[in-house]
């Protein structure tokens, strides 16, 4: 690990309702192995409560987002979990490098690198054991000793490197439904969450029988009819699939049901998918404001093993692709096709118009074989810094059974498993949730301690 501190600046601080943010930079070692090499530029917002005296002297909390490829949230008033956390952190809000304002990767940035390889080359440095090294600059850049980190979903896998990597900044550690698989190759994770997706169909359209003749409807009409989305690409069978993202949330969920209630429109052409459906599919189907999504998907998984099959044979890229056909009603040939969730497919990048330009450099980040680690196993199993994870029983994207089998490796990892909230738990109850899993991680006062 790098002891290099980044520079450091404040861009400027806004008031908003019952809250002010500072807006931080940091700059940054591309490659953190060559601290003399290019710098990057880091963005991250500090969000604290107005009401609160003396704000400078509160514990830091980073907030590590889910993703990969996903920008630190905007807010512009206190409530949820940061609402919680505001009344005693500074709380951190980190564009991870790629995103928001961190140095992010495009269809429109990503050329500036050259070719295909150097874009290659260049989104090496764009995983999880990066974003920790840049944590720990800033945090050496604050002069903050030790901090707390929130990791939801990927920002658990996050966790979970920098539990590995660099615990020694680390105050304690909460986790919402990102408890990563540990070893093992990606096709283990798609296995699991494959058969979750299966669940969450059943329990859908068990809910809702009308959506399934509507989904089976949209499908015939796709096969016969030329639908296209806003950004001018064909609806085919496996977009529509593509729907399941819903299945993640607990009252999200049922919003498909409502994009269902008006799929068609009459038309002097016929029924025709509806403007609004239309409008719904491309929001889920699209990747432009996020493509490392899509880039970076199954390297998120790179530790020992995941290149490799059982045989010790490298396996070829595109898991989900490949371990689809182990459950052959998620096909779109199928008679009724199941719907998808997370996963990530190779057509992405030649249907989805911001991906299309990507399509060369996603199959050679695809290919790589020789990833670092990301977890140090032996560290884990001696962890001292408190640990305290959210497990969602039925989550589709992060297994439970993989999640406990992740905690059981952590010493000291304190679970709390829930069958009351799905993968976004915390966007609804959030604040219950961060205040559940704070304590967990907060020593019981001795006999004598003061008040």
């Amino acid at each position: 690990m790098s002891l290099q501190t980044s520079a450091h600046h404040v861009a400027a601080v806004h008031s908003y309702r019952g809250l002010r943010a500072t807006e931080h930079y940091f700059d940054v070692p591309l490659d953190h192995a060559d601290p003399s090499g290019e710098q990057i530029r880091i963005f991250a917002r500090e969000v604290v409560a107005n009401d609160v005296e003396n704000s400078a002297a509160l514990p830091w909390l980073l907030f590590l987002q889910g993703g990969p490829g996903g920008a630190g949230p905007r807010v512009t008033s206190l409530s949820g979990w940061i609402g919680e956390a505001a009344k005693s952190f500074r709380v951190l809000l980190l564009d991870q490098r790629g995103t928001g304002l961190s140095a992010p990767v495009s269809r429109q940035s990503l050329p500036l690198r050259g070719g295909v390889t150097a874009q290659t080359e260049y989104l090496r440095h764009f995983r999880a054991d990066s974003i920790v090294r840049d944590a720990e600059a800033m945090r050496r850049a604050l002069g903050v000793e030790r901090w707390t980190t929130l990791g939801q979903s990927y920002g658990g896998f996050i966790t979970l490197s920098y539990l590995s990597l660099a615990p020694e900044g680390l105050e304690r550690c909460l986790v919402t439904g990102g408890l990563a698989a540990l070893t093992g190759h990606a096709d283990r994770v798609y296995r699991h969450t494959y058969a979750r997706m299966a669940a969450r169909n059943a329990e859908y359209f068990g809910w809702y029988p009308e959506d399934r003749a509507t989904i089976d409807r949209v499908f015939a009409h796709v096969d016969s009819v030329a639908e296209t989305l806003p950004d001018g690409r064909p609806v085919t069978r496996g977009l529509v699939q593509m729907l399941g993202q819903y299945f993640g949330g607990n009252s999200r969920v049922h919003q498909l049901h409502f994009a269902l209630e008006q799929a068609f429109v009459e038309t002097v052409d016929g029924p025709r998918l509806s403007d609004a459906f239309l409008s719904t599919l491309q929001a889920q189907a699209s990747r432009l404001v996020n493509p490392l999504y899509a880039l970076m998907h199954e390297s998120i998984y790179g530790q020992s093993g995941h290149g490799r099959n059982d045989d010790g044979t490298v396996a070829k890229s595109w898991a989900a692709e490949r371990v689809v056909h182990e459950f052959a009603d998620f096909l779109p040939t199928a008679g009724h096709p199941l719907l998808t969730g997370e996963m990530v497919y190779p057509w992405f990048f030649s249907e989805d118009p911001a991906l299309a330009p990507l399509r060369e450099v996603a199959e050679e980040v695809a290919g790589i074989e020789d990833w670092p680690d990301l977890y140090d196993l032996d560290v884990l199993a001696t962890n001292t810094v408190p640990v305290a994870a959210a497990v969602y029983t039925d989550d589709v994207y992060v297994d439970r059974d993989l999640s406990l089998e992740t905690a059981s490796r952590v010493r000291g990892l304190r679970v709390w498993e829930t069958d009351e909230f799905h993968h976004d738990g915390i966007a609804d109850d959030g604040a219950g949730i961060f205040a559940r899993l704070l304590s967990m991680t907060t020593p019981e006062p001795r006999e004598g301690d003061t008040p």
